[in-house]
């Protein structure tokens, strides 16, 4: 096995020359539950410069929030690369050196309980919660019988900025037609008014390698006009809602400002600073496609691992893995001793 230690902007250091040198990062003190406003900073004059995704790869809320909160606990975290799988970067760090952690998922449930313990922590967080109305044909292991009750509650504890609200991917063939998402979203809109001050949407995507899957499904890309007959009639009702809901799009290059909808950045740098407190420049993060507003982050999920199975998920490919060690610093991995280069980013400080 190949160790790398990494240095400030995580370029490589020659380690037999002096060792590395540490960035410069800022701690801001958590806010009160259910609360974003700025914070006066614990550390003035640094700079913190890490944000977990966690993760565009995997449900880890639903699934693996015990081996999150351990590797938290251990301030240890590791991430294989999902295009050279033979590399691996090994975070060592403390709570202040990470700015904001940011959750994809279907079901937060199961990680509810794990929100106080990040909280005392010193973590700054908020969720991405995807809520669509699909059938267990198209989203086959997701049980949904509680689930706006579930965004309600998350919302609730953390507040409505830090819980936003995702339909998507959005399918249109004959039995998803545009009335139907009209209607269906237009009613969890009204059942989420108050609990959420965004909404994000987006329209499927074709994955080469999952064009059989789709196909069996009648799902393909949607047309222009079919985007527009949807915003179009779905913008007035939100519109009308007495709390707000900004709608916003995902990696769309129609645009539809006409109708008030603007492109939108998941990994959000501005939402990051109103939870922080803290004002900073961000980096557009050059590993997404080209229309993706998001903010740089590390992804410290792994694809393969989501039980959902639904149908359009780019992130189910591979076989699915099944074991989770918590000692790991891998999700559902290990650490090849001989095969693996580990580079280390270390943000440790005395």
């Amino acid at each position: 096995m190949v160790f790398f230690m990494t240095g400030p902007d995580d370029k490589f250091v020659n380690m037999a020359a002096g060792g590395f040198a540490r960035p410069a990062l800022t701690k801001s003190p958590r806010k009160g539950n259910g609360t974003v406003g700025p914070g006066s900073p614990a550390h003035p004059g640094r700079e913190r410069a890490l944000i977990f995704s966690a993760s565009r790869r995997t449900d880890i809320p639903a699934f693996f929030g015990g081996w999150f909160l351990e590797r938290l606990r251990r301030c240890d975290l590791a991430a294989r690369n999902p295009v050279n799988s033979r590399q691996i970067t090994h975070f060592k760090f403390n709570p202040a050196d990470v700015e904001c952690i940011v959750f994809w998922t279907k079901n937060p449930a199961p990680f509810m309980n794990c929100l106080d313990e990040l909280d005392a922590r010193g973590y700054n967080y908020y969720f991405q919660f995807t809520l669509t109305p699909y059938g267990h044909d198209i989203e086959q292991n997701i049980d949904k019988g509680n689930i706006i009750d579930t965004f309600i509650r998350l919302s609730e504890r953390i507040g409505g900025a830090r819980v936003i609200w995702r339909y998507d991917p959005i399918i249109i063939n004959d039995r998803y037609s545009v009335d139907f998402h009209v209607d269906r979203f237009c009613e969890m809109a009204r059942q989420l008014c108050g609990y959420t001050e965004k909404c994000v949407i987006s329209f499927i995507d074709e994955y080469r390698f999952l064009s059989d899957v789709m196909r069996r499904h009648s799902i393909g890309e949607v047309s222009p006009p079919l985007i527009e007959a949807f915003v179009g009639q779905i913008c007035p009702v939100v519109n009308a809602l007495p709390s707000t809901i900004t709608l916003a799009t995902c990696c769309e290059k129609i645009d539809l400002a006409a109708y008030g909808v603007r492109h939108n950045a998941c990994v959000d740098g501005e939402l990051v600073a109103r939870i922080t407190g803290v004002q900073r420049k961000y980096r557009k993060d050059p590993s997404q496609r080209p229309l993706c507003g998001c903010v740089q982050s590390r992804d410290i999920g792994t694809y393969g691992t989501c039980r959902h199975n639904c149908v359009y998920c780019y992130a189910g490919r591979g076989t699915t893995r099944a074991v989770c060690d918590e000692e790991s610093p891998l999700l559902c991995d290990t650490i090849d001793t001989v095969n693996d280069t580990v580079k280390i980013v270390d943000l440790r400080r005395e």
